[in-house]
């Protein structure tokens, strides 16, 4: 595969490589979409003080948009699949930044606990959307690759949600640090809109890529569309499917932490000003940003170099990085606020290894009329445990004040290694296949 396409367009044919444009409109709206709901946690310290809050009715408000979010994510993921990417997603994006942009009118915690919950509804499209994409525009042997480009999108947003927020509130204050992103995000779903459509009836691809995209994919289903309960309940009879939720349920809890908690740890147990917090909290994104790269190039040299099949190289890929999520265990007892960054940070590039391994995982062992819908039941599971740790996590920081950082933290990088070994049990294929197409680079 060359792995830095060159772009060429023919005025009569269209794009070449256009895939790649694809990938890079998505990661552009992903990353909108992680700034508008990252917005929250960077402007958290003032938001406390302007509207009175505790830690307890902050977690309130995150858990609003966390319980929307795991309700959401198999029903957008559904929805997708039925009526298609390109109306779905742009509908859900200008949903998503109209209801950040109204923050700005909010007068008192609850009403910002009612706009996020509408909020967390809407951009649960991102998840299954992450998967449709990569079904529908790249052919088997790039999917892994252009899965941890896909997932760079769910942690840039994060890596620039704090200087850009910090910057945007210096200048207008905490109400233009909703609503900037929000329209923002309006003018990305426009584009989207007028761009977006699967490689068969995009006007803009080459014929040439066209057709090798078509001929490395499965074939279109012919059978009539899935009611969503009765996709919902195909998908919870399949053994293989809690080797990929159950470990999301115990990964998700960490990446939370990283865009709700961290800012207000830093802040709690550093002593760290909101002009620090914009400084620093963007460099565990930077990490996972990497390590979502990492696993992508990672699997498929696995698979070349130990003869193992696509599904247990995700796999692999998928354990290492819980081992390395143990640092956030360690960042527990750090003394320095700088080692606690790198633990952290370090605890975001193995969670990203897990996450866009799971990605991987749902699109290797599950129907392809089913992926989004897949998808977001995976997230589904994930924000299910992000909810309650939320919750736990805001009574255990009000209970025993900033000392609670360290039990958190010290459960979160330890999780994910219960996750693996699930993994390993539910999914692991126990003879070695040849690496397949998939992992050609």
């Amino acid at each position: 595969m060359n792995q830095s396409p060159t772009l060429v367009l023919s005025a009569k044919q269209g794009f070449r490589q256009l895939r790649w444009v694809i990938i890079l409109l998505f990661i552009t709206g992903v990353t909108l979409n992680y700034i508008t709901r990252n917005s929250l946690g960077i402007m958290a310290p003032e938001l406390k003080s302007a509207f009175n809050m505790t830690n307890e009715q902050y977690g309130y408000i995150t858990t609003a948009f966390q319980v929307a979010y795991t309700l959401a994510q198999p029903i957008c993921g559904w929805l997708i699949d039925v009526i298609g990417l390109k109306i779905g997603f742009a509908i859900c994006a200008l949903l998503w930044s109209a209801t950040c942009i109204f923050h700005a009118g909010a007068a008192s915690w609850l009403h910002l606990l009612i706009l996020r919950f509408f909020m967390g509804s809407t951009e649960a499209v991102a998840t299954p959307a992450n998967a449709k994409v990569m079904t529908e525009w790249f052919p088997k042997k790039e999917r892994t690759i252009a899965n941890g480009w896909g997932g760079v999108g769910f942690s840039l947003g994060g890596m620039l949600a704090p200087p850009l927020i910090y910057g945007v509130h210096t200048l207008w204050g905490w109400q233009a640090a909703f609503i900037v992103p929000g329209l923002l995000g309006i003018i990305w779903a426009l584009v989207w809109w007028k761009v977006y459509s699967p490689p068969a009836s995009s006007k803009l691809i080459h014929p040439a890529e066209r057709e090798m995209i078509l001929a490395d994919q499965d074939p279109p289903s012919t059978s009539p569309r899935i009611a969503l309960w009765t996709s919902l309940g195909r998908l919870l009879k399949m053994r293989r499917f809690y080797g990929i939720g159950l470990p999301a349920f115990l990964s998700e809890p960490a990446w939370q932490a990283l865009g709700f908690w961290v800012p207000l740890y830093m802040a709690q147990v550093h002593g760290f000003k909101l002009k620090d917090i914009a400084m620093f909290a963007w460099l565990p994104f930077l990490m996972a940003d990497l390590g979502s790269l990492a696993g992508g190039y990672l699997t498929p040299w696995l698979g070349r170099y130990f003869n193992l099949s696509r599904i247990n190289s995700a796999i692999i890929t998928s354990c290492s990085g819980a081992f390395i999520m143990v640092c956030l265990a360690f960042a527990a007892f750090a003394k320095s606020p700088y080692t606690a960054i790198l633990l952290i940070s370090m605890g975001g590039f193995g969670h990203q290894l897990v996450s866009s391994m799971l990605g991987v995982l749902v699109m290797e062992t599950m129907p392809g009329e089913q992926v989004a819908t897949a998808n977001g039941l995976r997230g589904s599971f994930a924000w299910t445990a992000a909810a309650i740790s939320t919750l736990v996590i805001g009574s255990v920081t009000t209970l025993y004040g900033a000392s609670g950082f360290t039990y958190v933290f010290l459960c979160l990088g330890l999780f994910d290694l219960v996750g693996a070994a699930i993994m390993l049990l539910l999914l692991w294929e126990k003879r070695s296949k040849q690496p397949g197409p998939a992992l050609a680079s």
